[in-house]
């Protein structure tokens, strides 16, 4: 079973209010931030996937994860490329790169230039957006063609 893009139609907003906690809500449908170190996966070290909390859409993966210091999941690159959508952001004084997963386009967070090798990149994730699928889940949940990361 591999995980299909093609069968996910975005819930209208209610529909969306009763499949995910309010802060869940707040984040991704409000572009939220969540509060740092008080999150589930900033301190998350377990091999898997972290995919869309709304759509399931796979997003990040744990071979990419770093301790960034900053409280809040953190990524040199996206599992996949076509995966997330980025956008301009002006809401703070300075412009800042919004990520956006593709199929459900909930807000993320944000990606910074501050990153490590081999990238340079920060992908600063809300916990709030994403749900953590384990290794040992992934076939399971339909995500057999990512187990490849942790050979």
């Amino acid at each position: 079973m591999v995980w299909d893009c093609s069968e996910f139609k975005k819930p209208s907003p209610e529909e969306i209010k009763t499949l995910l906690s309010e802060e869940q809500y707040r984040v991704t449908q409000h572009e939220g931030t969540e509060r740092p170190f008080d999150n589930p996966y900033w301190n998350n070290h377990r091999e898997g996937i972290y995919v869309d909390v709304l759509s399931g859409e796979p997003l990040f993966a744990s071979c990419h994860k770093f301790d960034s210091g900053t409280g809040w999941p953190s990524f040199t690159q996206p599992l996949m490329e076509e995966g997330v959508t980025l956008h301009k952001d002006r809401s703070l004084l300075a412009i800042r790169t919004e990520v956006r997963s593709r199929h459900a386009d909930s807000h993320l967070g944000h990606v910074f230039d501050d990153g490590p090798a081999p990238t340079g990149q920060r992908y600063c994730i809300n916990s709030a957006a994403i749900r953590f699928v384990s290794k040992d889940e992934m076939e399971a949940n339909g995500y057999s063609e990512f187990l490849t990361l942790f050979d």
